[in-house]
């Protein structure tokens, strides 16, 4: 899946250059130079004029695409690239409409410079929903006679891509001011590209958190990374130490028992073989108590709701990310669901969209936060 992804976005980006190149060579400009550079060079005459524009039309194109490459990386560049052509084949379509309509051809091409304006407006909405954290709470009531619980929730850091350790330090700040019970990350807290010294540093902002039951943490895919220890500088047990030696819980296929009252039962990672199933994992739990699952991806719901668990929190998701992609998980069964809340038979689900990004730096179909959700127990 991942692979078709990829070859895509290369496709997209480049037939998006060579399209692009088409459009700037209709502006007023790149004909004129093109008429002059025809005129200077006569070995030029041969050439016809529409190809040359294109030619020409290509420089503004491949300088665009190469300081987005150089600025952003591949696959932010061949995102942009990709939205500015979709933006601008809807805005040649709305021009086609508008001149059959006036009879009459515009002077200027306007169609270009909506295309340009609009596309910059729209990745800089989402640069800043995906740099942004917002809060988004939940309440949660439950019949069991159990008290009530405050959960700080956030998954999908990928510390370095959209802050390094002393920005994520600052989120930690207001997550502290939700004055949780308890904090949960559930997964892709870092990726390969997460270097060792924002890896501590993420660390040991989480150990400054003061909570009523502690700090516990679920991997994710990215986590123990996919290239190996040499690629980062460390492995997933020296990202287990360093979570633990800063007062984390890490959870493989366990439960923990908080106040009494509540279990906490942190998965392995869906893409770690020989984890344990939901049965498993619930087998002799009183039915009484109120248990939460942290799982990262949002998979398997129906198992998860046969098992009679109460709350079920994931991320992985990111979302959905870009629109108007934002369903395509779920719609090829790749997740369950891609963002919110959902309820089914006894069991209720959140998905959050992370913090961050992995590699993507823009959200347009959905915003970066951290997710509060208070439950609220029965009065005996």
């Amino acid at each position: 899946m991942w692979a078709f992804i990829f070859r895509a976005l290369f496709a997209g980006l480049g037939l998006g250059l060579l399209y692009l190149g088409s459009r700037f060579a209709r502006f007023s400009t790149v004909r004129r130079a093109a008429g002059k550079w025809k005129a200077l060079l006569p070995w030029k005459k041969g050439v016809p004029e529409k190809l040359l524009c294109f030619l020409i039309g290509l420089v503004p194109a491949l300088v665009m695409v190469l300081a987005l490459w150089k600025a952003l990386g591949v696959f932010n560049a061949a995102i942009c690239v990709i939205h500015l052509t979709v933006i601008w084949i809807l805005c040649d379509g709305v021009n086609l409409v508008v001149r059959r309509k006036r009879g009459r051809d515009f002077k200027r091409y306007y169609a270009g410079v909506f295309a340009l304006g609009i596309t910059f407006c729209y990745l800089a909405c989402g640069w800043y929903l995906a740099h942004h954290v917002w809060r988004t709470a939940y309440a949660l009531d439950t019949e069991k006679q159990v008290g009530n619980l405050r959960i700080v929730l956030f998954a999908d850091s990928h510390v370095g891509s959209t802050f390094d350790g002393e920005g994520f330090g600052e989120l930690v700040e207001r997550m502290q001011e939700e004055h949780p019970d308890i904090v949960v990350v559930v997964g892709d807290y870092v990726d390969d590209d997460t270097t060792k010294e924002d890896m501590v540093a993420a660390c040991e902002a989480l150990g400054t958190l003061e909570t009523t039951y502690g700090v516990y943490y679920a991997f994710g895919n990215h986590d123990k990374g996919y290239f190996g220890p040499a690629y980062r500088g460390y492995s997933g047990a020296d990202l287990v130490a360093e979570l633990e030696r800063n007062g984390v819980t890490v959870l493989q296929d366990e439960t923990v028992l908080l106040g009494g009252q509540f279990y906490l039962i942190g998965r392995q990672d869906r893409s770690q073989p020989g984890r344990a199933s939901m049965e498993e994992l619930t087998a002799g739990l009183d039915r009484d108590r109120y248990s939460i699952v942290l799982d990262h991806q949002p998979y398997e719901y129906d198992a998860q709701a046969a098992s009679g668990v109460d709350l079920v929190l994931s991320g992985h998701t990111h979302g959905g990310q870009l629109f108007p992609f934002h369903r395509f998980g779920e719609w090829l069964g790749m997740d369950a669901k891609i963002y919110g809340l959902e309820r089914r038979e006894n069991t209720d689900f959140i998905v959050t969209s992370g913090i961050s990004d992995w590699t993507i730096q823009f959200k347009t179909g959905c915003r970066s936060e951290y997710v509060v959700v208070d439950v609220l127990g029965a009065e005996p």
